[in-house]
């Protein structure tokens, strides 16, 4: 072992903790230790306060419904969006101007999204689902890697109310054709490549190959252009390029589907290590008040911060903490 790695291992099994200033602690979103108390004696209605970061298009009844255990549902009665909330209601608030998302490549090259710019990406891609013949309850499976328009698409589906089921780019073709068939998925959004570790990766022919193992029909294929010239590629008959499809519902207004608390926002398949993947559903009210929950009070995001996540979106970190 170097002298390095034997610091490191050092370093790994120190104990030692580092209390915060009390300065830091007074400018925390959440700066009394009584809300552990708080949480541990008024459950559930303690969950009300992760409710209060959300926009409601009608209010819940209930924090929750525990009578059909294990079957347990969050916020009954309350309605609301997801991509309302994470677009709308900041553009409202006077927040638009403000950077929402920044991008940098894996060869450098960047890309920046104001709020305002993000939710017309997202309009814009909402109206060419719709267009798609993409309906609410309608199951649309992204597989993408880290590029802006999977966010995009994410938010997109949840504006008009068809879950997504993202698939991790680094997954097999036959990885995709099993989530596609237990979803059973007709539509999917998809690109020609991406760069890894310097090289490029074709995608689509993955993606074909997986395409082939799906057991019913597939209505539209959506395929980024993420390579451009470093790989040239055929599209087939129910295969569409991105931006021409964007470009023909540019400027679109696709008002957010009002959404119950306990419908799908989207599904997250298991990794199948130990068996065949599971469906893991996760609703809007629930999913979306923890997210909001544990990003201010654990996490202690604020507006003005620049906050980066190292999960890739394919997983259940970069849904809560990159996307939602």
């Amino acid at each position: 072992m170097s002298q390095e790695d034997a610091n490191l291992e050092a370093r790994l099994e120190e104990q030692e903790t580092f209390e915060p200033s009390d300065s830091f602690v007074e400018q925390a979103n959440v700066s009394d230790p009584g809300v552990y108390e708080e949480f541990e004696e008024n459950w559930p209605d303690c969950w009300e306060r992760a409710a209060d970061l959300l926009s409601w298009d009608e209010e819940y009844d209930t924090v929750l419904e525990d009578g059909n255990a294990p079957f347990y549902e969050w916020f009954t009665g309350g309605e609301l969006n997801a991509s309302y909330n994470c677009l709308d209601r900041h553009v409202e608030e006077g927040r638009g101007d403000s950077v929402a998302i920044e991008w940098e490549g894996e060869l450098g090259e960047t890309r920046t999204y104001t709020y305002s710019e993000l939710l017309d990406e997202v309009e814009d891609f909402a109206a060419t689902l719709r267009d798609l013949g993409v309906e609410e309850d309608d199951i649309v499976t992204l597989y993408m890697p880290m590029v802006p328009e999977l966010p995009i698409a994410m938010l997109a589906c949840a504006r008009i109310g068809a879950p997504h089921s993202v698939v991790f780019a680094g997954f097999s073709a036959d990885a995709l054709a099993t989530r596609m068939n237990s979803a059973d998925s007709e539509y999917l959004v998809t690109c020609d490549g991406y760069y890894r570790r310097g090289d490029a990766l074709d995608h689509l022919s993955k993606t074909n190959e997986g395409l082939e193992g799906v057991e019913h029909e597939v209505s539209d294929v959506v395929v980024v252009d993420r390579l451009g010239e470093d790989l040239d590629h055929d599209l087939a008959d129910n295969q569409h390029d991105y931006d021409e499809l964007v470009a023909d519902h540019e400027g679109s207004s696709v008002e957010p589907v009002t959404r119950d608390a306990e419908d799908m926002l989207f599904l997250m398949y298991t990794s199948g290590t130990t068996g065949q993947p599971k469906g893991v559903k996760h609703t809007t009210g629930g999913y979306l008040a923890y997210t909001a929950w544990t990003s201010h009070a654990v996490l202690d995001i604020e507006a003005d911060d620049t906050y980066w996540c190292s999960a890739d979106i394919g997983w259940i970190t970069g849904h809560s903490y990159i996307v939602y």
